[in-house]
């Protein structure tokens, strides 16, 4: 579970010190990141840059906003890499983020 690197201490105060909350919000992310994530991989096969560059950076989003930074920087260099018109970087890492995201739901 470190490979998430989950600042949880972050993600409590972005709770509001919280619990219930918090994990009330990781459960949307769990939800939310499985329908990215599907997007995703989507976008890579259809080699349709923006459609991945979209979906890597909603799951971006969601992941910085609850401190999980394992997650957050590989869908920030798929981004970036997408952002250039590129796939190359978002395919090499995508099992990567797929391990990420079954790490989260064992959360």
């Amino acid at each position: 579970m470190s490979d998430l690197k989950w600042n949880k201490a972050f993600a409590m105060e972005q709770a509001a010190d919280d619990e219930e909350l918090l994990n009330e919000l990781i459960e949307i992310f769990k939800e939310s990141s499985a329908s990215d994530f599907a997007s995703l991989q989507q976008g890579i096969e259809k080699g349709d840059a923006v459609m991945a560059r979209s979906h890597a950076h909603s799951i971006k989003g969601a992941a910085a906003s609850l401190g999980i930074d394992g997650i957050r920087e590989l869908t920030e260099v798929m981004e970036a890499d997408c952002r250039e018109g590129s796939l190359t970087v978002a395919t090499e890492v995508l099992p990567k983020l797929e391990k990420l995201l079954e790490l989260l739901r064992e959360l």
